[in-house]
Formats: C-alpha cells, sequence, structure tokens
C-alpha cells in the first residue's frame, strides 16, 4: 500500500539546516499495522506527516497505492488526505464551537455524498464509537476519552484505507487509553491500514510490526512477536 524510497526531509532555519528523516526506505502492506517509535526528537511525527502528506519530503519518493506522492498539487494532496486517510491526534484537534455531530461531520466535507447522506454516515459512526447520545453536545462538555472516540469517528467517517495515529492515548488516563487502543485494533482487524507513533512499549506490543527510529534513521524494522 505504502512505499518510500530513500526519503529523507530537511527542515531550515536561516542558514541552519536540520536532517529530521535520513534515506528511509519502508514498505507497509495493506491492512498491516505499524507502530512507530523512538525517542523525542528522532522524527517520528515527521515521517508521520509525510505518509499523510501534511507535509513533503526534501528528496526520495513516496508511492500511495502505486501512485506517485512526490509531484503531486497541494490541490490533489488535500483531496487524496479527504479520500483516502484518516488522522487520530494526541491534542484531539475538535473545534469546540461546533457540535460532535458537525465536528465528525467536517471529514466529510470534500466527499461526493448528500448532506443527507453525509448525516447518516455521522450518526452511524457516533454510534459504533458509543457517543451517539453526544451528538449535539460540544467538545468540552465531554470527558477526554470521549474526546478521543470523537476523533476516531472523525478520522474513519470517510472510510479511509489509511489511518495514522499520533500519540492517540497521551491525554488518557490508562482506562480510556485501553479502550481508544482496543478500537483502533478492532478498525485494523477490519481491513484499515494502521500507523501509530507512540511512547508507549505496551502499545506498540499490540502491532504487527515496530519501526524504530534514531536522529531521523531506522533502527530497527522488525515484526512483533506473537
Amino acid at each position: 500500500m505504502i512505499e518510500l524510497q530513500s526519503l529523507s526531509k530537511r527542515h531550515r532555519a536561516g542558514k541552519v539546516e536540520t536532517l529530521a528523516l535520513h534515506d528511509i526506505s519502508l514498505h507497509i502492506e495493506a491492512g498491516e499495522y505499524l507502530a512507530i517509535t523512538g525517542p523525542s526528537g528522532c522524527g517520528k511525527t515527521t515521517l508521520l506527516s509525510l505518509l499523510g502528506l501534511l507535509d513533503r519530503p526534501s528528496s526520495g519518493r513516496y508511492l500511495l497505492q502505486g501512485e506517485d506522492m512526490t509531484a503531486r498539487s497541494e490541490a490533489q494532496l488535500a483531496s487524496l488526505r479527504a479520500g483516502r486517510i484518516g488522522f487520530v491526534f494526541q491534542s484531539f484537534n475538535l473545534l469546540d464551537e461546533l457540535s460532535v455531530a458537525d465536528n465528525v461531520q467536517l471529514a466529510l466535507r470534500y466527499s461526493a455524498l448528500s448532506l443527507t447522506a453525509q448525516r447518516q454516515r455521522v450518526a452511524e459512526v457516533l454510534e459504533r464509537l458509543g457517543v451517539a447520545h453526544r451528538a449535539g453536545h460540544h467538545p468540552s462538555q465531554l470527558s477526554g476519552g470521549q474526546q478521543q472516540r470523537v476523533a476516531i469517528a472523525r478520522a474513519i467517517a470517510a472510510r479511509p484505507a489509511l489511518l495514522l495515529a499520533d500519540e492517540p492515548t497521551g491525554n488518557l488516563d490508562s482506562a480510556h487509553g485501553a479502550e481508544v487502543m482496543r478500537l483502533l485494533r478492532e478498525l485494523n482487524g477490519e481491513g484499515t491500514t494502521l500507523v501509530m507513533v507512540t511512547h508507549s512499549a505496551e502499545h506498540a506490543a499490540q502491532a504487527d510490526r515496530q519501526l524504530r527510529l534514531l536522529d531521523g534513521r531506522v533502527l530497527v524494522d522488525a515484526m512483533v512477536d506473537a
């Protein structure tokens, strides 16, 4: 599903250049569950941003479902993100001026679905995530665990093939974190490709495969023992 070929990312501030990722080559199969680990500053979030088409590499190629993303326009990348990629962040990134239902519907704004079909899809994913009864509430009226479930509902509303999660349990207590991990594993079990950045060895051990980064390079790429 994903192929990275000698991907590198440099950040420049004035005359100072920082190499965030160096010569990353990686293949991720459709339906795989990959955990990306490593110390702070090693390039995990940079790699996730590149995979999510939120940033561009400085060199190398990125193939998504066989299509080269490297030379796509910003408009094309935005359309691809909306149709194929879902995001779950540590900070939830919900808009408090909108209701829960409207937050989830934002993920469908570029879809070909009618407004009626969009509302039906929103109702379906909120029901699945156990927060349908909160559809008319605002995010600030929800617990952290409920907010993260709403964020996951938004991420999967467009039925993306690829789900990217950046420390999805980082702001949750252990019970709510375990529930979020259960939901992510369930989605992966249904065929969604899942790539998760995590500092938790316990959560990384639940993946099919672990990629450990150090100083922008791949230190370990190994399957997880069952």
